[in-house]
């Protein structure tokens, strides 16, 4: 990490963690899921209905999966992981359809290390990137090690210009998340970057109209002292943890710091975005 790498020549932002630390063992039976997947690979992390890339802080390279576009009955486009070919993700007017339109590049990943790096060692900024400067909510998410613990996770639901907003949520999530003490340099060799771009956001007629591994959700719910609370999940962690629908719904209503009894009339107050 001497060197910095890939250095290329917007309404109230909400933050909110988006992923799983372990892997705890839940009540509930697995009754609801659809059972539709989405591959990922190793070391990423995905969006609700979103695309990504992330790179290996250790060495720079880049480990890649498939690029969600919609809900269940949306295409998926695939990168080539051998020829590093990248079909097109449509832009948010829907208009967009050629290579030159490719909004998630590994160069997003790149920019992510550069901003943390120079951050931790009193650098100033990188210059800005060359990517697109589109706005979308996103997530940057920091995993460590071989085993690709989470080292942090924090977004934002409004859109954000991508050159400020991963600029903040690199630093946001890499020093900030409350599950974590701030990333030092000297995990900087171990650490895994995945850039999240989410899309196509739906209001879910109840909270089992989702399906585990293709939707991110997001839910709200008044907890028991009658404050509203919410707590969002990326698509990949119901997955990563073997959790049907109910267990991933109550996994997020702990999460979200609910500690009453979770039934099944309560299950049903829930406001659910996938």
């Amino acid at each position: 990490m001497g060197k910095r790498r890939c250095v290329p020549p917007l309404e109230p932002k909400l933050a909110a963690g988006c992923c799983g630390v372990k892997k705890p063992k839940l009540s509930g039976s697995g009754t609801h899921s659809h059972g539709n997947q989405t591959t990922t690979a190793p070391g990423s992390s995905s969006g609700p209905l979103q695309n990504h890339q992330h790179t290996d802080g250790n060495n720079g390279r880049e480990n890649v999966s498939d690029l969600t576009l919609g809900p269940g009955n949306s295409p998926i486009t695939r990168m080539n992981p051998t020829s590093g070919a990248l079909s097109p993700l449509t832009r948010p007017n829907g208009t967009a359809n050629s290579t030159k339109n490719l909004v998630v590049t590994a160069e997003m990943c790149c920019y992510c290390f550069d901003v943390l790096y120079c951050h931790l060692y009193g650098f100033p900024q990188p210059r800005l990137p060359r990517f697109t400067n589109d706005p979308y909510p996103l997530f940057v998410t920091w995993k460590t090690g071989r085993d690709k613990r989470l080292r942090g996770c924090i977004g934002t639901f409004s859109a954000m210009n991508l050159h400020s907003g991963l600029r903040e949520y690199t630093l946001t999530s890499a020093l900030k998340d409350s599950r974590f003490p701030p990333l030092t340099r000297e995990e900087l060799p171990k650490l895994f970057c995945s850039v999240s771009l989410l899309t196509n956001f739906e209001d879910a007629s109840d909270y089992l109209d989702w399906e585990v591994g293709i939707h991110g959700i997001r839910i709200e719910f008044i907890n028991e002292k009658g404050v509203k609370r919410t707590a969002t999940y990326l698509p990949e962690v119901a997955k990563e943890q073997d959790w049907d629908q109910i267990q991933t719904i109550d996994s997020l209503l702990r999460k979200g710091g609910f500690k009453a009894p979770i039934t099944n009339d309560f299950r049903k107050t829930i406001k659910l975005t996938r």
